[in-house]
Formats: structure tokens, C-alpha cells, sequence
């Protein structure tokens, strides 16, 4: 009677965890949840950050507050992300850098794949290299032939040592034969005013926190790097079609809970994102920016995000690119 009446119970408390499981998926946020972005703010990742957090907080119910932590190539940011409590309430909104330091760095506070859990996609960018006004070149052919003819005197900045634009600035070097300083900086909007305030000739950047700059004139497009030309910027030539066949470099950013993060929580934040994608203003405001939106399924973005690291891994070891 005794194992009858403990089974019982057993089965009973099993029923009752699976059907409280959808309910507290659907509670689900009960207070204002975190938002770690590893950057500072101004720059790329905060582009996509603000708009879309403003739009979660309205369909849940409960605010999403950005916290920016920049440094480190994002690392910093990620690192504390994934020793967050894995309740639900911190959540890593960041960039591509992620798949290349991986191998770019001999030590990160974090492991990717362990410690980090893949949620989505929110925004696909095309990468645009922009120079600063001041620089005499308005094509690409220009602006190598200006970098040839100053052997030492032209610099390229990013977002800091091991990112997506370091690496894009290794790789422009070794594609277009030049020699062009790299400039690190804290982040990408550190780098964007610099650039504005004419301290470095060039950089590369996800097309969409780029537009305006570009929209008021304040910095000249080169040319997109993506393989086809940017409907949201038709005008502006890929660096494929300008003379550099091959040179593919696109931006992506990505939501992560920590791991051990409850899967109730991550279908549900998985379906607001997609939600907050079924809104006309939303996605208008992605195609002003150059992007295509996010919201792939959680296994698809961990697949994706393996064959990212893949490819960024040949990419740092060609260029020889460690970071302690």
C-alpha cells in the first residue's frame, strides 16, 4: 500500500511539473529582466538593442533594461552573462565577435558552447566600410591607391582587438595588398566619433549603425561587404563588384541565456522575438537600417553560430591574431 500510495504521489508531482510548465512559460517575465550588451553604448549592437527591448518590454509586460558592458571585444560583457543566475532575468543581447574570440583569445572567463545558451538571431547586417570625410578617396580602387601612396600614414579602426572589424581591417590589408595601421578602440561607438572626428581614416561597420552617419554625409561609404549591393542602400557598390572578388564580410547579432536557463524560458523568449518581428514598424525600421530580421529557432541559431566560429577560427590564424 505504501509503494502504491509513493508512486502515486510520484506521478502526481510529475503531472503536476508538466502542466505547471507552459503556465510559467507563460508568466514568464515576472520583473524587469537584464539585458547585458558587451558594448558601450552608441555603437553597432545598441543600433539593434534599443528598438527591439523597447518592443519585448510592451509585448511581455514588463521592462527589458539594457546594461552595457563593453570591453574586451565583448568578452567582458559575455563573461558575466554567463555567470548570471540561469532564472530568466539576464539575458546576453551581442554580436558576431563572440564566434571569432573564441579563437582570437588564449583565455576567456566563459566557454561559448558550455556556458552560454543559444535563444536567436534578432538582425543580419551587411558590414560597410565608411572613411572619414577628410580622406581623398570615394571608391575602393581610391581609397587602396591613396593607402599605397602612404605607406604608414593610413589607419583603420574597430571595435577592439579580436572583433569582427579588426579582423575585416586584416583582411582588407591582405586582399587589397595595403599596409594600414589597426586603431583599436572600446567598442564601436568610441570608434565611430573617432572616425567622425577625422583621429582615424577608416573603418568597418554593420550597415545599419552606419546609416545615419551616412544619410547626413558626415562619413563616405566605400562599399558594402556583403555579395550583393543593400536594398536599403542600392547606391552604394559591394567590394566584390569594386575590385576585391571574395571579400565577404557580414554581421550578426544573437540572443543568449545562461546555460541551465529553464527551456520554458527560451521558447518563450525565442516566440516574443518573433512576435516583436510581426510589427510593420519594426521591421520598417530594420530595412532602414540594412537588415534583414532575426528569430531563427534555437537549435538553428547553435548550429549557426558553430559554423560562425569555424569560419572566424581560419580567419584569426591566417591573419595570426592572438589575444592574451
Amino acid at each position: 500500500m505504501n509503494k502504491r500510495r509513493t508512486l502515486l504521489c510520484a506521478v502526481l508531482a510529475a503531472a503536476g511539473t508538466l502542466s505547471a510548465s507552459p503556465l510559467w512559460a507563460q508568466e514568464w517575465p515576472t520583473r524587469p529582466v537584464r539585458v547585458i550588451v558587451p558594448f558601450p553604448p552608441g555603437g553597432g549592437t545598441d543600433t539593434v538593442a534599443r528598438p527591439l527591448t523597447a518592443k519585448l518590454s510592451q509585448l511581455a509586460g514588463q521592462t527589458f533594461v539594457i546594461d552595457n558592458r563593453g570591453g574586451a571585444g565583448g568578452t567582458i560583457g559575455a563573461g558575466l552573462a554567463a555567470k548570471a543566475p540561469a532564472d530568466g532575468y539576464t539575458v546576453l543581447l551581442a554580436p558576431v565577435h563572440l564566434a571569432v574570440a573564441v579563437t582570437a583569445y588564449k583565455s576567456l572567463p566563459y566557454d561559448l558552447e558550455r556556458d552560454l545558451l543559444p535563444v536567436t538571431t534578432v538582425a543580419i547586417f551587411p558590414d560597410v566600410l565608411v572613411a572619414a570625410t577628410r580622406v581623398p578617396a570615394k571608391t575602393l580602387p581610391e581609397l587602396i591607391a591613396y593607402a599605397k601612396a602612404n605607406p604608414g600614414k593610413v589607419n583603420c579602426g574597430s571595435a577592439g582587438n579580436g572583433t569582427t572589424r579588426h579582423l575585416s581591417c586584416e583582411m582588407f590589408n591582405s586582399f587589397a595588398g595595403i599596409k594600414a595601421e589597426h586603431v583599436p578602440y572600446k567598442g564601436t561607438g568610441p570608434a565611430t566619433t573617432a572616425l567622425l572626428g577625422g583621429e582615424i581614416d577608416y573603418i568597418f561597420e554593420a550597415l545599419g549603425s552606419a546609416s545615419q552617419h551616412i544619410r547626413s554625409g558626415k562619413l563616405r561609404p566605400i562599399a558594402v561587404t556583403s555579395t550583393r549591393r543593400s536594398p536599403s542602400f542600392p547606391e552604394i557598390p559591394t567590394a566584390n563588384e569594386s575590385g576585391l572578388p571574395g571579400f565577404d564580410v557580414t554581421s550578426w547579432y544573437g540572443l543568449w541565456l545562461p546555460a541551465g536557463s529553464p527551456p520554458a524560458v527560451v521558447q518563450r523568449l525565442h516566440g516574443l522575438v518573433q512576435k516583436a518581428f510581426e510589427d510593420p514598424e519594426l521591421r520598417d525600421l530594420w530595412f532602414k537600417l540594412g537588415a534583414e530580421p532575426g528569430g531563427i529557432a534555437p537549435a538553428a541559431f547553435g548550429a549557426f553560430i558553430r559554423t560562425e566560429v569555424q569560419k572566424w577560427g581560419k580567419v584569426v590564424r591566417d591573419a595570426g591574431v592572438t589575444i592574451e
